[in-house]
């Protein structure tokens, strides 16, 4: 029983040990950091550094982004630091950054009081000045101590420039912006009238292909030979044996009109007799050059009206054709048609829409009707009874990668929103159903907000409550936010105070 209470009372000892050692610490630690986020036309300075003291160095670890489509870290570039306090000032300056992105700085301040911070940038494709104003230098750290600022919040998630360096990210200040209420329905790319031509046969026989172009796809100019049509060994209408008669029937008329064009002069004939046979002549001429044109001793030639590529073939080689049976479609592709089918519900509406977006399901290309230089062509007046669908359709340019056929997203424009929120689909984070963004609250600190959405036109979506104008959301590297927190490990900072 001693040795127990003996054991109790040394844990109590060694406890009170190290209690009294934490206290230790916490008292002999110095003033937190200073951190100060400001952005500029070109850049996001990010700045940590210990309190000014008079006498004492304090270390700046300086962060610069350039700001743009990527917030990449400024590789190059001289940076000058000053403070300014009661007309008095010192600076620092360094050449280039101790890596990507950070410049490693330091400043003993001579003269206490409220000064001025000023961080100049000069680098090969811009010159930039980044302020901070209201900086207290203090006369010993104990002063510094009692005006720390109060803890960051507990809801913010750190995520360290290292980290946002090494991925796509960015982020956008939120402002009110004139959006538009939006209708999502389904359409189909469709050719537009005019773009495709019929390729038909002229002569009955069999179909023989000419060469490579004759393949799905293939382009093709005016002119090009694409099928043969052939006699063959048929013995009912034969191209062939037509070509010859209509041939041996040319060449006797014209005999008979020559003759009788030397007769008519000496009376012989009577100009009754010449006329019918000028007539039969020029009938002779004109069945003879029908067969004639584009023939030759394989058949008769049928070839491209215009440019483009084909479409569709609608025969195989060998088969027997008429007359007019069609053989292919050539398309242009340059005109196509996005049509579009809405609810009922929406008529009202379809008068005040004007464009649309769009991306077909092969695609995460969002397309706009308008830098499509499209326009809207139509919409139904009524439904019909196979459909309880209203169309409405928009003339587009192809710009080469839309496929007549497909099935497309669309998002037609309708009633302005003004002062709305908008932010791209990509700041979004889903989760079980519920939608999320990351605001930057601080260079380094973020905070995870449940938003509630409102319309989207597919590239943007407004938000309609979990953030407020002048907040920064971030749009492109969320879901590295998300993974990030969900491990619970961070990079070593490296940063120095």
């Amino acid at each position: 029983m001693a040795n127990y209470f003996l054991a109790i009372l040394t844990g109590l000892t060694l406890l009170g040990a190290c209690t009294h050692k934490s206290e230790v610490h916490e008292h002999e630690h110095g003033p937190e950091p200073l951190a100060y986020t400001i952005y500029s036309e070109k850049l996001e300075l990010f700045v940590e550094f210990n309190p000014l003291i008079l006498g004492v160095t304090s270390n700046f670890a300086t962060h610069l982004t350039l700001l743009g489509e990527k917030f990449l870290p400024l590789s190059e570039g001289t940076v000058t630091v000053s403070l300014l306090v009661g007309g008095k000032g010192i600076k620092q300056t360094i050449t280039e950054p101790t890596k990507p992105g950070i410049y490693r700085l330091s400043l003993q301040p001579t003269v206490s009081g409220t000064g001025t911070l000023i961080f100049d940038v000069v680098s090969k494709d811009f010159t930039n000045q980044i302020i901070i104003d209201s900086v207290s230098v203090y006369d010993n750290e104990q002063l510094a101590m009692e005006a720390a600022s109060e803890e960051a919040d507990a809801n913010d998630i750190s995520y360290l420039k290292e980290q946002a360096w090494n991925v796509e990210f960015a982020n956008q200040v939120l402002t009110k912006t004139t959006f538009n209420n939006m209708i999502k329905t389904s359409g189909q790319i469709l050719p537009a009238p005019g773009d495709e031509q019929l390729v038909v046969a002229k002569a009955k026989g069999i179909v023989l292909f000419s060469g490579s172009h004759t393949i799905l796809g293939s382009n093709v100019s005016a002119g090009t030979s694409l099928f043969i049509i052939s006699g063959g060994n048929l013995t009912d209408g034969n191209i062939d044996s037509h070509y010859k008669e209509a041939k041996l029937n040319y060449e006797k008329a014209k005999a008979d009109f020559d003759r009788a064009a030397e007769l008519v002069k000496d009376k012989i004939v009577s100009q009754k007799d010449f006329q019918q046979a000028t007539l039969d002549f020029e009938n002779a001429r004109i069945v003879f050059n029908s067969h004639a044109k584009n023939y030759s001793a394989k058949g008769q030639s049928v070839f491209a009206g215009s440019q483009g590529f084909i479409k569709n073939i609608f025969v195989t080689e060998g088969q027997f054709v008429e007359a007019g049976t069609p053989l292919a479609s050539i398309s242009k592709n340059r005109k196509l048609i996005l049509q579009a089918n809405v609810s009922q519900k929406y008529f009202h509406l379809l008068s005040s829409i004007s464009s649309a977006n769009f991306k077909t399901t092969e695609s995460e290309i969002v397309y706009n009707t308008q830098q499509l230089k499209g326009k809207l062509i139509s919409y139904g007046k009524s439904a019909n009874a196979n459909s309880p669908f209203i169309p409405i359709a928009f003339e587009i340019e192809n710009t080469g990668n839309l496929i007549p056929g497909s099935i497309a997203e669309v998002y037609l424009k309708s009633s302005p929103i003004p002062n709305a929120l908008v932010i791209p689909r990509t700041a979004l984070v889903e989760e079980q159903g519920s939608y999320f963004v990351y605001v930057q609250t601080g260079g380094e600190r973020f905070q995870k907000r449940e938003v509630k959405l409102g319309a989207s036109d597919g590239l943007v979506v407004q938000l309609l409550s979990g953030v407020a104008v002048g907040e920064r959301v971030v749009t492109k590297g969320a879901y590295q936010i998300k993974l990030s927190t969900a491990s619970g490990t961070l990079p070593a900072h490296g940063h120095e105070h």
